[in-house]
């Protein structure tokens, strides 16, 4: 049982683990405390969203839909392997469960019981990570997701104190659910745990810690006139995206769009940038306080 973390907090968690985290425009007030409580939390609940691609899962995942209004979960674990925070607070992911599961949870027991009830809200005591996949079986699970998704369930486990017994999935929480279908739950737990025996990659200790971060340097504004296609237009529009600052449709790629230009005025405007100053034509001191990680 703990306070859920801040969203500052879920962020350094996640990044100190290792994972690529991008922040949707909005997530960090994008919650429905207003419809129940949040909190106290007691674990994570694993889901597979039955959608693919990126861009329209990540939408789906914040928006909701008619019958389910968002976020239906605080992360979305893409392909890559990128988590896209999408809420911070109560989420439309778990629904109602068993009540003793959660109470196993707590205890943090070997074993689970099966669910046969759904006499408790799992949205006031899990995080939720949707990650993508069609949920046929069929549908590959690559290595980098997999990865992703435990380090993220050991960042959460991590900062709260909790044992990989704290991570389950939907279909263990509820008999009317089948999700995430494609690997065991208990294979999956068996990875955090061994996840949990190392230190984060921001700690001190045998993992490495970079004494400095490394960032692109700035190209020059007649660089990205020439309508460059290259990996450092798409490591600029996911700062640009993790800063709030997206104009994207699609998410950023490889080649200088208009999307980029638009995208990189509000980075300007966010700066304190205005008029010709924030023509979305890149500049060496914008560019410096981006951060745009070497590619």
């Amino acid at each position: 049982m703990a306070t859920p973390l801040s969203a500052d907090s879920l962020v350094a968690a996640l990044r100190a683990e290792g994972v690529s985290v991008v922040e949707h425009e909005g997530w960090r007030t994008h919650n429905r405390n207003s419809k129940g409580s949040w909190g106290p939390v007691n674990g994570v609940v694993i889901h597979h969203t039955v959608t693919s691609g990126t861009t329209a899962s990540v939408n789906l995942c914040y928006n909701g839909h008619s019958e389910l209004p968002g976020p239906l979960c605080h992360g979305v674990i893409a392909k890559d392997g990128t988590v896209y925070l999408v809420g911070n607070g109560r989420a439309n992911h778990a629904g109602s469960g068993d009540g003793d599961v959660l109470a196993a949870v707590v205890a943090e027991k070997a074993t689970l019981p099966a669910p046969n009830e759904n006499n408790t809200d799992g949205n006031v005591h899990f995080y939720g990570f949707e990650c993508v996949n069609l949920g046929d079986g069929k549908d590959p699970w690559p290595a980098v997701q997999l990865e992703a998704m435990v380090r993220a369930s050991a960042a959460l486990c991590r900062a709260h104190g909790w044992s990989a017994r704290s991570v389950i999935g939907h279909k263990e929480w509820t008999n009317t659910k089948i999700d995430p279908k494609g690997f065991a739950m208990s294979d999956f737990r068996s990875r955090v745990e061994a996840r949990l025996g190392e230190k984060p990659a921001g700690s001190t200790g045998s993992a490495p810690k970079p004494s400095k971060p490394e960032y692109e340097p700035f190209p020059g504004a007649a660089w990205f006139k020439k309508h460059p296609k290259s990996a450092v237009v798409t490591a600029m529009g996911k700062r640009l995206v993790a800063n709030g600052c997206s104009a994207y449709t699609e998410g950023p790629g490889p080649q200088w769009t208009d999307a980029d230009r638009a995208s990189y005025s509000k980075w300007q405007r966010k700066l304190g940038y205005t008029g010709a100053s924030a023509d979305g034509w890149p500049g060496a001191t914008s560019w410096a306080a981006l951060k745009v990680p070497k590619v």
